[in-house]
């Protein structure tokens, strides 16, 4: 079970990083994902150089193969982290998507 008080900590985190603009530095695929993420492998994950200088890992949406590419641009987005089960909190996380 996710802790509504771990998510609710997170929030201020989470809040400050949604918007951003940043390029692909590096990019994997992730095939033998952790418990949670089963659903969503194999996905990308990629290290993006923020505008303001921070350093981030987030996973890939909305992409095609070729937007895959050393310093893509991307936007950081609001989206659910994992499935969580009927009575958990949904949690929800940064992950980044091209921009086109």
């Amino acid at each position: 079970m996710t802790s509504p008080v771990k998510i609710w900590r997170n929030q201020k985190n989470i809040a400050n990083l949604i918007g951003k603009i940043g390029k692909i530095i590096s990019w994997t695929f992730i095939r033998i994902p952790p418990a949670g993420f089963e659903s969503q492998a194999p996905y990308p994950v990629a290290l993006i150089k923020l505008e303001d200088g921070k350093t981030i890992i987030a996973q890939m949406v909305d992409y095609r193969e070729k937007n895959l590419k050393f310093g893509q641009k991307v936007v950081t987005t609001l989206r659910r982290t994992i499935q969580s089960e009927s009575s958990d909190v949904i949690p929800y996380g940064i992950k980044v998507k091209p921009v086109i």
